[in-house]
């Protein structure tokens, strides 16, 4: 099943039972994967969901604590994450950049190249170049 299938099934669940939130978040994730696929060059269902996830953390900064709207994006980011994949500890993270560097990668610009599609929606792309830094 697709993230778009499952966000669908979702939808009519959260409409049966009346969680207006939770409908709420995942109307608007459903709208950020219609427009992707009506895109020029649309991306993978799971880069969407990352660049949604992302806005809406950057949305986090613009509102003080314990607001209604900052709450309101808490709980829409707790929707969401349940379509991410699993995030990783930095401990794995430093163990395949350990990996990566037994097998040769010698500079920071292969390094993460190869690290990037390991980690993708599961670990911070900015921690994990801080790491690989500091590994070089």
């Amino acid at each position: 099943m697709t993230l778009m299938e499952q966000v669908n099934n979702d939808i009519k669940e959260a409409m049966k039972a009346k969680q207006q939130d939770r409908l709420d978040a995942l109307r608007m994730l459903k709208a950020e994967y219609i427009k992707n696929n009506t895109a020029a060059k649309p991306t993978d269902e799971l880069s969407v969901t990352i660049g949604h996830a992302k806005r809406i953390q950057d949305s986090l900064e613009m509102y003080q604590k314990g607001t209604p709207a900052y709450d309101k994006i808490v709980a829409e980011m707790e929707v969401i994450k349940a379509y991410l994949p699993k995030q990783m500890e930095e401990s794995e993270v430093v163990a395949l950049i350990n990996e990566i560097k037994g097998r040769g990668a010698k500079d920071m610009g292969a390094m993460m190249k190869e690290l990037q599609p390991l980690i993708k929606g599961r670990f911070d792309g900015k921690k994990a170049s801080d790491l690989v830094k500091a590994a070089v």
